[in-house]
């Protein structure tokens, strides 16, 4: 419906500034991502968030939710930082807005040195980009720019893992290995292949008892793709340190020192898609680092400013810049709001939390006693599995414990989006149901969340859950 344009003043909560029920006005007007707008024109309602404090948001009618997911795996340092919206006015108020394209400001100059000094090895150069998706997307440009630039201009294909996400951009969403997600959009930018991932709970029975043998096995996989498509035409490998899409994959031992030494033996580069793990999600600012391998690239957004403003990054080494430091050769690449003078002094200013407050050590510390209260559901007949690392864990649902029988699409739909999203949001936890590989509940709260939280989580899982089954 056409509105008539002239402002209206908002008098009374819960309306627009054009006097509409905000609940319909998102109904009309909003466009949200990755959603099923069908639950809205049938009758559902919009849940619209106002407020955020701790570990904790509110609806717009006052109801109250854990956050279990910290947004979207964002809010490192936890909701209603004041100090970052402080930091955020006074960098508007003296800079809004300049570009790096040829220039460079003060947020942006010591934000890039800060994650250089926290990267290992030599990745010492700093891309700004907006978010993770154009994070993964200029690594992947960068790669097929710099083997031009050396010498190898055939080098041009990326390897990455089975249901693994990776992003939305064109070339990202070829990257990324979740098949409903590409499919609408195909064809993809070519080149893109796709070996298994690090799911020990799915491991092929030969090493499903040896979880060093699946580390080898599986980072084997990764050569014999690079060998089968020619290592002359392949340029990287992507990776998460834990893997998001199909329920928080950790890698077993051995297995990114296994697939360093083949990336170092066929000249192909490493890229740590750290866009959910880095900053404190694992324990360490980059994950890479507790797991114990150095990369080539780092890709990284989400909790760098623990989502107060937007910002991402692509962290190179020193070896990929070198052709770039002389002559004519410049990385043809950019983005308007890329390094945005505010997220980058938001991003210093949640840094500067981290160190005050210890939050990495705070995980490390709490990790374990994280996963043992998760880990007490394994009682349920509906829990197949609890895994993941630092403050990010997946809680794998099955039909069958014994055989690990998952559940058919049908039943994946009635479980997941018929009852449990919704189930779980009504109980008082935000958290993320998801079936992008077999299905699994996602939990990955703030990092200051403890104890307190951790058994709340486990309360309401464990209810829920319960009447999960009762329905199948």
């Amino acid at each position: 419906m056409t509105t008539t344009p002239e402002t209206v003043t908002q008098t009374e909560p819960g309306r627009t500034p054009r006097g509409t029920d905000r609940a319909e006005a998102a109904r009309d007007h909003l466009w949200m991502h990755f959603t099923r707008h069908s639950t809205y024109e049938d009758g559902g309602q919009v849940p619209i968030m106002v407020r955020g404090e701790g570990c904790r948001v509110w609806d717009a009618a006052g109801r109250e939710y854990l956050d279990g997911l910290a947004g979207l795996f964002v809010v490192q340092a936890g909701h209603g930082r004041r100090e970052l919206a402080e930091a955020a006015a006074r960098q508007a108020a003296d800079l809004a807005f300049f570009p790096i394209w040829s220039y460079a400001h003060p947020a942006a100059i010591d934000l890039a040195e800060r994650l250089a000094a926290h990267a290992p090895g030599d990745l010492n150069r700093v891309f700004f980009t907006t978010g993770g998706g154009e994070a993964v997307e200029s690594a992947w440009k960068l790669a097929k720019q710099y083997f031009k630039l050396v010498g190898k201009p055939t080098k041009h294909k990326v390897i990455s893992r089975s249901v693994a996400y990776h992003g939305t951009p064109q070339g990202a969403l070829a990257i990324t290995g979740v098949p409903d997600l590409r499919v609408p959009y195909e064809p993809l930018v070519p080149g893109a292949f796709k070996v298994p991932n690090t799911n020990a709970y799915r491991a092929p029975d030969h090493v499903g008892g040896d979880l060093k043998a699946f580390g080898r096995w599986a980072a084997d996989r990764v050569e014999e793709a690079i060998l089968a498509e020619g290592p002359d035409t392949v340029a990287a490998v992507f990776v998460e340190p834990v893997q998001n899409s199909g329920g928080c994959f950790p890698p077993p031992p051995g297995y990114f020192e296994r697939l360093r030494e083949i990336c170092d033996a066929h000249d192909v580069l490493l890229v740590s898609d750290e866009v959910i793990c880095a900053f404190g999600r694992i324990g360490s600012m980059f994950a890479c680092e507790d797991f114990g391998y150095v990369p080539d690239i780092i890709t990284c957004a989400k909790g760098m400013t623990s989502g107060y403003s937007p910002i991402g990054a692509m962290i190179a080494s020193d070896r990929l810049f070198e052709p770039f430091r002389s002559g004519t050769n410049s990385f043809l690449h950019g983005y308007t709001f890329g390094g945005h003078p505010v997220s980058a002094a938001v991003a210093m200013a949640n840094l500067d939390i981290f160190e005050r407050e210890g939050l990495n050590d705070h995980v490390r510390r709490q990790s374990p006693v994280f996963r043992a209260t998760l880990e007490k559901l394994l009682d349920l007949p509906i829990v197949g599995d609890v895994r993941g690392e630092g403050f990010f864990f997946g809680i794998e649902l099955v039909k069958d414990k014994a055989t690990k029988e998952t559940f058919d699409d049908a039943e994946s739909e009635r479980l997941l989006r018929g009852f449990l999203s919704k189930a779980l949001f009504d109980a008082g936890l935000y958290c993320r149901a998801d079936d992008r590989g077999d299905p699994v509940v996602q939990l990955a709260p703030p990092l200051v969340a403890g104890p307190a939280q951790f058994d709340e989580m486990e309360q309401i899982l464990r209810g829920v859950l319960t009447e999960a089954w009762s329905r199948l």
